[in-house]
């Protein structure tokens, strides 16, 4: 029989002992039984599978995401709520057998390492009856992670009870404790006369596993309804800047234009939420929408945050070859509301924004609908005209721009309907004061405008249409109707520029910034400031060439991917 080296694996030895065993007569029967059973095909695949385990287990794999069962229940979702055929409706099936799930949920527990531990025996000396009360005992097992539980003192009783169960974290994954549950010991120190920011501190440091003595709730509540809400966040966050929220370390901070997952609502005051495309399955704490506004309102009420009508706005990019056009556009939209507000006293609805949370949901276009409008906006120096001529006429048979009005008289080389649409004063001003204008303005006693007609002619002939407008008209855009994607295209401003190692210390130095500069980076900031949260992208100018490629991309994609869009324009 030939010599096997270590490296042979089990079905190449299953192989070669069945290629060993011929019938004699004295033993027929038994070697023809076992030839049969090391030809089995099934027992041929298990051992190829036990090699594949091996090899995969030499190799130390580690999990690509720790979240495969949600991700297959959200592409579920995705495929059950359109009309799937072919390959669509092959995965619906395949995902939607018990054994996938299993298996995925099986993959999840291993990759989140949430394995039940083998604990301690728990202590002797518990005392049978506590105060004539049950007493639970609950022992969890945490690492460098939250407890996933808040603890407050009872007004009426002075009991430390949980206040809150972090969705995802170790309290909740353990099912043992609820909220109502008054807390009496942690790791057998006695908690009834200690702070509950000094029990908070005992938890935080306590690695391992965690002994608990609970009297359980009277009533023990329902575990946390499912939510499955997305908010994108139109502020930044830090819970460790928050004197309010009840503990820090359960704060889940964010950036302005992140979208959370909100998992429960049902404290009125801080929801639970995760960020979208975290890795991390624990929830943590966020200031509720209701709870943001009346923080926001207070402050604006102090004076501690300005409303936006105090503040100084510095010159938009100038995109028309009249330098003084953009600002006549501001100044007629002034007077324009100025007018139609004189004597009148502004509507409540009309008060300045609060910015806490948008509900968004995915959105991707679908074929036969008209394209979304391109809105670009720019600070000082960005030079939008010359980009957007620029990438409309490469490709003009897909790409178009919104026509503006004007009553100057048409010079002999201009086209009606291509420059501009040449009409008369009287039919301006009829027009501007039914309100079709999108932004309109004076210059050299001649009006301008861009009309909410010239932008719908070009979606509706199947084109995306790129209008560049001041920050304030993104308000009026913003409707079902157009679904606009914003684009803030900033010129780069090099902050410090080297000068030869000839300075007194023999170091490099910084030149400031000239007045021009400053100008574009405080417009460029007060956009980014105060419209921000209505973008979605930012474009730093650097030449047109890379600009124009930049934008090139974002146009190709926008038909194709699915983006974030608020819940209104879809239902």
């Amino acid at each position: 029989m030939p010599v096997l080296s270590e490296d042979s694996g089990l079905h190449e030895t299953l192989a070669l002992l069945t290629s060993q065993l011929s019938p004699d007569s004295n033993h027929k029967e038994e070697m023809g039984f076992l030839r049969d059973v090391f030809s089995e095909k099934s027992l041929s695949y298990l051992m190829k599978i036990h090699e594949k385990l091996r090899y995969y287990e030499r190799q130390s794999p580690t999990p690509v995401l720790h979240s495969a069962a949600a991700l297959a229940e959200d592409v579920m979702e995705e495929l059950q709520a359109t009309s799937v055929r072919g390959d669509e409706r092959e995965l619906l099936q395949l995902l939607s057998t018990p054994h996938l799930r299993a298996m995925l949920m099986v993959h999840d527990t291993v990759a989140q390492k949430n394995f039940d531990p083998v604990l301690p025996p728990l202590p002797d000396n518990i005392e049978e009856d506590f105060e004539e009360e049950s007493v639970k005992i609950v022992r969890l097992v945490k690492n460098k992670e939250p407890l996933g539980a808040t603890i407050r003192r009872d007004e009426q009783s002075g009991a430390v009870v949980v206040a809150r169960i972090m969705r995802g974290g170790a309290a909740d994954r353990s099912g043992l404790v609820h909220v109502g549950d008054e807390l009496r010991e942690v790791n057998g120190i006695a908690v009834l006369h200690k702070r509950p920011d000094e029990i908070s501190q005992i938890l935080a440091q306590s690695q391992g596993s965690i002994t608990l003595k609970i009297i359980p709730a009277t009533q023990e509540e329902d575990r946390l309804k499912e939510s499955k809400v997305f908010m994108r966040a139109l502020f930044h966050y830090n819970p460790r800047e928050d004197r309010a929220i009840p503990c820090q370390e359960a704060g889940l901070p964010f950036q302005c234009r992140q979208v959370l997952e909100v998992v429960s609502q049902d404290d009125p005051t801080w929801w639970q939420a995760k960020r979208v495309g975290d890795t991390n399955l624990r929830a943590g704490l966020i200031p509720s929408k209701q709870f943001q506004e009346r923080r926001l309102s207070y402050r604006r009420a102090n004076g501690t945050l300005p409303s936006p009508q105090s503040l100084k706005k510095p010159p938009y990019d100038q995109p028309c070859d009249k330098a003084g056009l953009r600002r006549s556009f501001r100044l007629g939209r002034r007077e324009r509301r100025g007018s139609l507000q004189e004597g009148k006293t502004p509507p409540a609805a009309e008060s300045p924004e609060l910015l806490t949370y948008e509900e968004v949901t995915r959105y991707q276009q679908q074929p036969g609908e008209r394209p979304r409008l391109v809105v670009l906006i720019g600070s000082l120096g960005a030079r939008l005209q010359e980009l957007k001529q620029k990438v409309v006429a490469e490709n003009p048979q897909h790409l178009g721009v919104a026509v503006p009005h004007t009553t100057r008289p048409r010079k002999s080389h201009e086209k009606e309907g291509v420059e501009y649409h040449f009409v008369s004063k009287q039919a301006f001003e009829a027009d501007l004061h039914q309100n079709r204008f999108l932004e309109h303005g004076e210059y050299k006693d001649n009006l301008y405008g861009t009309s909410l007609e010239a932008i719908r002619g070009v979606l509706a002939r199947n084109k995306v249409c790129l209008v560049d407008v001041e920050p304030d008209a993104l308000k009026q855009l913003r409707t079902p109707e157009f679904k606009p994607y914003v684009i803030f295209v900033k010129p780069a401003i090099q902050e410090k520029r080297k000068t030869p190692p000839m300075s007194p210390a023999g170091e490099d130095s910084a030149t400031p910034l000239d007045e021009e500069q400053q100008e574009m980076a405080a417009s460029a900031a007060f956009i980014e400031q105060h419209y921000g949260h209505l973008l979605d992208a930012v474009l730093v100018r650097e030449d047109l060439q890379a600009t124009h490629s930049q934008l090139r991309a974002l146009l190709e994609k926008l038909s194709k991917d699915t983006y974030w869009v608020p819940v209104s324009w879809v239902r």
